[in-house]
């Protein structure tokens, strides 16, 4: 299992049992959180992995305050796929940072009126990202073994964006539901300590109270949450027409299975 220090949410998805039979192939779709907290381990680690695509679902201001540290000793390609919808955390930083109090007390304000549950936020996703979730589909289907071309996908927890990513994703191949659903749930243990209490000092030391709905926004994967955006999207006609509504054409289709399902 690779490792990448300074990532708490960092793994591969592969091994995810297929309904089929055998499981997902390993080495072609990665998930993390951010990767600016890579340490200089972390960022040497990351040059020897077969990841060559950043996919990064942030915003430009997430994308800012927090940049990604990449290594300098080869070629990423990073994807920028920004998607408002998840990006409170960055918002709450734009808020701690600003300038005049003011500012930073209309920030919070405005982000605490638009506060939505898990699914809520991740159906408001769905609806307006087809197309960025498609583009990861296209990605990973086009990686290939001969160079590093796996995809690394990322938000700023790489629990919510992210999580819905792959959900579809690994539904779309054929991956079992209950794996899905599982590998989404593990990021709430696995951003548990550093990084959580870091969010959570993060929110109160602007005031905010820190409630159990703006908790479990920020650090919870209650498995409810996913299997009601996959209940969704199962209305729509299920995760392969999702991506395609997203513009992802039929043969990349069957190039992401063959890929990542094979």
């Amino acid at each position: 299992m690779i490792t990448i220090d300074g990532l708490q949410n960092f793994r591969d998805t592969g091994g995810t049992p297929l309904t089929s039979g055998g499981a997902t192939r390993p080495g072609v779709l990665y998930r993390s959180e951010a990767l600016s907290t890579l340490t200089p381990r972390g960022v040497e680690q990351l040059a020897a992995t077969d990841i060559g695509v950043i996919a990064d679902f942030r915003t430009d201001l997430e994308r800012a305050m927090a940049p990604d540290l990449l290594p300098e000793s080869r070629t990423f390609q990073v994807v920028a796929l920004p998607l408002l919808e998840g990006a409170m955390t960055g918002f709450a930083q734009a808020a701690v940072q600003a300038a005049d109090p003011d500012a930073a007390q209309q920030a919070i304000a405005a982000a605490l009126s638009q506060l939505p549950g898990l699914v809520d936020l991740y159906v408001s996703m769905l609806e307006h990202g087809a197309a960025s979730f498609a583009e990861v589909a296209r990605l990973t289907a086009s990686s290939t073994d001969d160079a590093p071309t796996a995809v690394l996908v990322h938000c700023t927890a790489g629990k919510d964006r992210t999580g819905v990513a792959v959900a579809l994703v690994l539904d779309a191949v054929g991956a079992e539901r209950s794996a899905v659903v599982a590998d989404y749930a593990a990021s709430a243990e696995r951003l548990a300590g550093p990084w959580a209490e870091r969010m959570r000092g993060l929110i109160t030391s602007m005031g905010v109270p820190l409630t159990p709905e703006l908790d479990a926004l920020v650090t919870a994967t209650p498995a409810g949450a996913i299997e009601q955006a996959l209940a969704w999207v199962d209305a729509q006609g299920g995760s392969a027409a999702y991506l395609r509504s997203g513009g992802l054409t039929d043969a990349e289709l069957d190039a992401l299975r063959a890929r990542l399902a094979a």
